[in-house]
């Protein structure tokens, strides 16, 4: 048996695996080292499992991970997400569907200072969801943007995706980080629309909301108290678009922001402290884990040839681009509506990088096509991750196949959405350019 047959019979376990719903981390570790003693000896894969760990976890870039978690389970622990909710449905909140959108840009605020789809998600549903039941909203709607708006998790910088993607890809952090600005606020932009359409089309989806007038006062105070997410938000991609932070620096600052401003609106406690620290931990070993188990799976199939040999035959065969991407689209929103993005990340960037750069792909412009894939993956029946994080916080409320309807919404937004994307790589690349 030949190398690349053993690499193929690899990744056929390794599905296997996944199926049986063995943890992905260990059952990309298992595979690789199995793997690798069955091409190389035990030596050789002992040596492996030795090193590779370290160096990887110790990667300089890598400690940004904790540091935007960190930043990310502050603000949501200390309540800045809810003030910035309440001061956007005191803007939009007249207006039909008016909770729904002001739920739609609080996500995308709360992404800006979180990092991740899961977080995102369940925070807006423990907060916005009872609201917009209560007002006599639609459970699909009030279920579906929570869960749709979290997906910008992984866009909006700072986003954990692109952070480890720009590390395996071998391309700027900073550069990645800024390439998801744009396409993250388009993506809450079409969100709106669609919520702005659907209420128009079944005005019984969201019923008017006949609030008294606010004093002004009253407004003021609740408007200024959402300063804090603009803040951590600028500082953090201001400082990396300007250059005077690298991303590590600016997760540190980040983090360290986040406790300042804490600290100032008197809401950092020491239970505060204690449920961030424990999400940060929790959250950075589960990354972590799942990454150095992808790396030792990437350094089995090099030795195997495979990605060599598939990005070999898609060079001879002349591809077009296009077709490429879109075959890549295809794979991985498959692979998304099953297996956790994260894993579905570090277990395709072996094979498919190579025929990326043999096909001269921009890698920061199709590292931000891949996140986008994944994260719409996590929408998608059977196994729309974000649809069950929402399951989990509403409970008997609202039934499974409800959540689901209410998402499909925000899936015709996002067919819109990829197609701008793919036709109009500047979207992505512009800010990068200009750094």
């Amino acid at each position: 048996m030949d190398n690349t047959t053993i690499g193929l019979l690899a990744v056929g376990i390794l599905l296997l695996l996944m199926a049986l719903r063995v943890p992905i981390g260990f059952a990309l570790a298992t595979v690789a080292f199995g793997g690798t003693w069955t091409v190389r000896g035990p030596r050789p894969a002992a040596s492996i499992l030795q090193n590779l760990p370290y160096e990887f976890t110790a990667h300089w870039t890598l400690t940004a991970v904790p540091m935007f978690l960190l930043m990310g389970a502050l603000a949501g622990n200390s309540g800045m997400t809810t003030d910035l909710f309440r001061a956007l449905r005191l803007l939009f909140g007249r207006l039909r569907g008016g909770i729904a959108i002001a739920t739609n840009f609080a996500g995308a605020g709360f992404a800006a200072a979180c990092g991740s789809s899961m977080a995102t998600t369940a925070t807006l549903g423990r907060i916005a969801v009872p609201e917009m039941l209560k007002a006599g909203y639609s459970p699909a709607l009030a279920t579906g943007v929570a869960s749709a708006v979290g997906t910008l998790g992984a866009i909006i910088p700072p986003s954990i995706m692109m952070i480890v993607y720009a590390i395996f890809a071998e391309v700027s952090a900073g550069k990645m980080l800024i390439a998801g600005i744009l396409p993250g606020l388009l993506t809450a932009a079409a969100y709106a629309l669609v919520i702005n359409l659907s209420v128009r089309l079944k005005p019984d989806m969201a019923p008017m909301i006949q609030a008294e007038p606010i004093p002004r006062a009253e407004t003021r105070r609740v408007l200024w108290r959402t300063w804090p997410l603009p803040v951590l938000s600028l500082g953090v991609i201001g400082g990396i678009y300007s250059g005077l932070v690298s991303p590590t620096e600016a997760g540190a600052l980040g983090a360290g922001l986040a406790f300042l401003v804490a600290a100032l609106r008197r809401s950092l406690s020491a239970d505060v402290i204690r449920r961030s620290l424990y999400e940060t931990v929790s959250t950075t070993a589960s990354i972590l884990f799942i990454a150095t188990g992808a790396l030792l799976f990437t350094r089995f199939l090099a030795l195997t040839g495979l990605p060599y040999e598939i990005a070999g035959l898609i060079d001879q065969m002349g591809t077009d681009p296009l077709v490429i991407v879109l075959g890549a689209s295809i794979v991985y929103l498959v692979f998304g509506c099953f297996l956790d993005p994260l894993g579905v990340l570090l277990l395709t960037l072996p094979v498919v990088l190579p025929i990326f750069h043999a096909a001269d792909i921009d890698p920061i412009w199709i590292g931000v096509i891949i996140v986008k894939y994944l994260e719409i993956g996590m929408l998608t029946p059977p196994l729309g991750l974000n649809v069950f994080v929402m399951k989990g916080v509403v409970g008997d409320r609202v039934p499974l196949g409800t959540i689901f309807r209410g998402v499909s919404l925000f899936l015709v937004a996002e067919v819109f959405v990829m197609a701008l994307l793919i036709g109009f790589p500047q979207i992505v690349t512009f800010l990068p350019v200009l750094m």
